[in-house]
């Protein structure tokens, strides 16, 4: 039956677009290298109908299929598994830019588009994408919409399903969904967009997608402040809201744990204020001037300093500047796996709930493992952390993951869970989070989540095993 279907899929898409000897570790190894699977082969169609062709070619020989775009996934779902029966999908040939519509501020994208051809797509016609992310250099438009991706300015301007007006799906069954209407209203039924959106590739392949696109700013503006405390943190962001208003487009916040590791591992990465318990990365959009947004920042800053809401501050004086502070909060993870392996946590909670949630679950984490250490950063502004628990000094970071994940993901997701939280901010659920969704996921909402599964997939062959079993 492996010969019969490969020899179909050959013809689909040519011999030299389905691989099966050599070295695929590139498409079968995980960005964090933590899951390796074996495919039955690596099959990279060329266009939308030649997926629809290998779609239907693998359910008949009931053969499962794993959708990948730019393999930057940290949750384990778009690699194959080990059992070598699996078609990995790769999209990554679908990178045409097919329309951009400056009248209707839209943009025609295909899956494999990286996130960063689509930016700059939009910036040559003096517009903006504003979906903006560390991994936008090899991350795809497919990946992004089926795990919903965040980033850094979902503030202002939403997550990727909010940047997202219609899509082309192939559906389970082979069938081409032609959903790419730029349409900012149409109230004709079900939404089936945000049916596939954040799915995960468990309903259907995203093949390309109509993304919204939104006017650049005049001017951008980046500052750094200190705060004593996280809740200072979260009134610093209260006041900026109030003050600036939709100008605010990125609101980070650093512990200072994090910022040590770069400081440890990036000495060349200069750091514009003293060490403090948390440090906050502001950006602010003006849609007037320079000297406008520097006004504005000038007014919010000395307002927080006089109240005491933060130790010191520095505003951007020039493009690299600005990056300089960017890169600092962008470096994060990559000191951490230099630091060694940890366990990740991207978690939500509501903004005014942070701050209890940090000190209710640090307290319990240093009771269970003394010593342990706390990678915490993200995106405070739209309440999205990134949660990371690192071996404490001296401990293997390999057998410290090996022995204690589980613990302390316990600990760490009942907190998230009492305090009105999500397991899963914007890296998706995968595999690596599959067995604590149904622990934390409503019954009710488990259960409708399946149901559509079912119905979309009745043979369970779109990437099997993810999310929802």
């Amino acid at each position: 039956m492996s010969a019969d279907l490969l020899n179909e899929l050959v013809a689909v898409v040519g011999q030299s677009h389905v691989l099966t000897q050599g070295d695929l570790s590139a498409w079968e190894l995980d960005w964090r290298k933590r899951w390796r699977g074996k495919a039955l082969a690596v099959v990279r169609p060329g266009n939308t109908g030649e997926v629809a062709a290998v779609v239907r070619a693998c359910a008949a020989h009931g053969v499962s299929l794993v959708p990948q775009g730019g393999n930057t996934g940290l949750v384990g779902g778009g690699v194959p598994d080990a059992s070598g029966t699996q078609v990995l999908l790769s999209l990554a040939r679908m990178n045409r830019i097919r329309e951009l519509d400056r009248a209707n501020l839209t943009l025609v994208a295909e899956a494999g588009c990286v996130l960063q051809a689509v930016q700059q797509a939009a910036d040559d016609a003096g517009l903006l994408f504003p979906l903006s992310l560390a991994a936008e250099g090899s991350c795809t438009i497919g990946g992004n919409l089926a795990t919903n991706a965040g980033g850094t300015q979902v503030l202002r301007y939403g997550n990727a399903r909010a940047l997202c007006l219609g899509l082309e799906v192939v559906t389970a069954a082979g069938d081409v969904w032609q959903g790419l209407s730029g349409l900012r209203k149409d109230n004709t039924g079900y939404d089936l967009r945000d049916l596939f959106i954040g799915s995960e590739g468990t309903l259907g392949v995203i093949t390309a997608a109509t993304l919204a696109l939104h006017g650049k700013p005049a001017a951008t503006m980046t500052a750094m402040a200190s705060c004593a405390t996280l809740a200072e943190g979260v009134t610093l962001l209260g006041l900026a809201q109030q003050r600036l208003g939709a100008g605010l487009t990125g609101f980070e916040a650093m512990n200072a744990f994090s910022l040590s590791l770069v400081a440890r591992h990036m000495p060349q990465l200069r750091q514009p204020l003293p060490a403090a318990p948390w440090t906050v990365l502001l950006e602010l959009s003006d849609n007037e001037s320079e000297a406008h947004a520097r006004e504005g920042f000038e007014g919010l800053l000395g307002d927080a300093l006089e109240r005491g809401t933060i130790g010191d501050a520095a505003i951007a004086e020039s493009v690299a500047q600005s990056h300089t502070m960017w890169h600092l909060r962008e470096s994060i993870p990559l000191a951490q796996a230099q630091e060694g392996l940890n366990i990740k946590h991207d978690i939500a909670l509501p903004v005014s709930r942070i701050p209890a949630f940090c000190e209710a679950t640090q307290g319990a984490l240093e009771r269970a493992v003394s010593g342990v250490r706390l990678v915490n950063f993200g995106h405070l502004g739209d309440g999205n952390l990134h949660y990371n628990v690192q071996a404490p000094a001296g401990i293997d970071a390999a057998v410290f993951l090996a022995e204690r994940e589980h613990e302390i993901n316990h600990i760490v997701y009942d907190a998230v869970a009492a305090h009105g939280g999500s397991i899963s901010a914007e890296h998706g659920i995968g595999v690596l989070k599959r067995d604590e969704l149904v622990q934390y996921k409503d019954a009710t909402a488990l259960g409708l989540m399946r149901s559509l599964k079912a119905a979309l997939d009745p043979q369970g062959l779109m990437n099997p095993g993810r999310v929802v079993l």
